[in-house]
């Protein structure tokens, strides 16, 4: 398994590391089970955030007797005020059980935060740098051009983007910009939640750039049997692989749902992060539930929509929700109805 370092970071560890935001899911000792396993494995890396929920005092609970050194964890906050910053981060090294944090990320911004614009944000962090409470500055973006401002600023060590085998032109040269710049790339989101199924191909895309970081969204034990078995043999993109993801690429170019849930919550109710991607769901995670009594009322939530776009103005990647989830409604029932096969 190849060594990555994160730019200027030093921060040396697998090209196959931890995300931790599913682990939210399962109970505290499946989750300890779970992420002790992943260590044992191989990985190094593993990637929080204080809006994860109880995901940070997972990973305390998994590593906190554990010397710091042992395990590099990353975290992140949403707060944009300098003294919630300062209370966060608090917070996350308490559930952390750590002295410091090698990595301290603002999270989904919608801007590039800069000493003296203002906001003391970035002076917030440059001051937990400084005290030795964090060891490097980074951020998580989902929209290109936020990004590249970022990495142009040359204020952060890292950037967190969506990158995965569904990527375009533009977030590859983001990864090159990265590299030019020193700048550690992470990429999140590399089975674009959860719509790409074969993680070999997912390995064999993200392995053909020797300075991206991914972070695996892990809750089971089977996920990470998987993830794990590339350390003993790490996938190639063979020609069999390469028209696998062309074949993808096609399937899904054009705006889709990833389920990253930044629109939620709506005022009328609706799941839009699965009602969203509903006709994708059914066709390439099949199960019998997504057609439920349960489902179906879900799904007709999507009618009382009045349109007030709270949704499309949260989405991180600038969709027409409202309109995403009326085509996916009409999909839905057509299945329902027998007119459209999902076999």
């Amino acid at each position: 398994m190849r060594q990555i370092t994160l730019g200027g970071t030093g921060i040396t560890v697998p090209q196959n590391a931890f995300g931790a935001l599913p682990i939210q899911r399962v109970g505290t000792e499946e989750a300890v089970r779970i992420l002790r396993a992943a260590y044992d494995g191989g990985m190094r890396f593993f990637d929080t955030a204080r809006a994860y929920t109880d995901s940070e005092e997972k990973l305390g609970a998994a590593f906190g007797d554990m010397p710091d050194e042992a395990v590099h964890v990353s975290s992140k906050t949403m707060s944009r005020d300098p003294e919630r910053i300062r209370e966060e981060l608090d917070t996350t090294l308490s559930n952390l059980r750590r002295d410091y944090l090698d990595l301290y990320q603002l999270h989904c911004v919608d801007r590039c935060y800069r000493p003296g614009d203002g906001t003391g944000v970035y002076e917030a962090l440059l001051e937990a740098k400084e005290s030795g409470r964090v060891r490097h500055i980074g951020v998580t973006a989902h929209k290109i051009g936020v990004a590249e401002e970022c990495v142009d600023s040359g204020l952060y060590e890292t950037m967190q983007f969506p990158f995965s085998y569904l990527s375009g032109e533009c977030e590859v040269a983001l990864v090159e910009r990265c590299r030019e710049a020193g700048m550690g790339f992470i990429a999140m989101k590399g089975l674009a939640g959860g719509l790409i199924r074969r993680s070999d191909a997912a390995m064999a895309f993200i392995r053909q750039f020797d300075n991206v970081l991914p972070i695996w969204g892990i809750q089971r034990a089977s996920e990470l049997e998987e993830w794990l078995s590339f350390f003993d043999e790490a996938p190639d993109m063979t020609p069999e692989l390469e028209a696998f993801v062309e074949s993808e690429r096609r399937e899904l170019a054009g705006d889709f749902c990833r389920g990253c849930g930044y629109c939620m919550p709506c005022p009328q109710g609706i799941v839009i992060n699965s009602c969203a991607r509903m006709s994708l769901m059914i066709r390439r995670a099949p199960s019998e539930s997504w057609l439920s009594e349960e489902w179906q009322r879900e799904m007709a939530k999507i009618e009382t929509c009045v349109e007030c776009r709270q949704c499309a103005s949260r989405c991180p990647y600038e969709l027409d929700t409202p309109a995403l989830l009326r085509r996916n409604l009409e999909d839905y029932r057509k299945v329902l109805a027998g007119e459209v096969s999902v076999d």
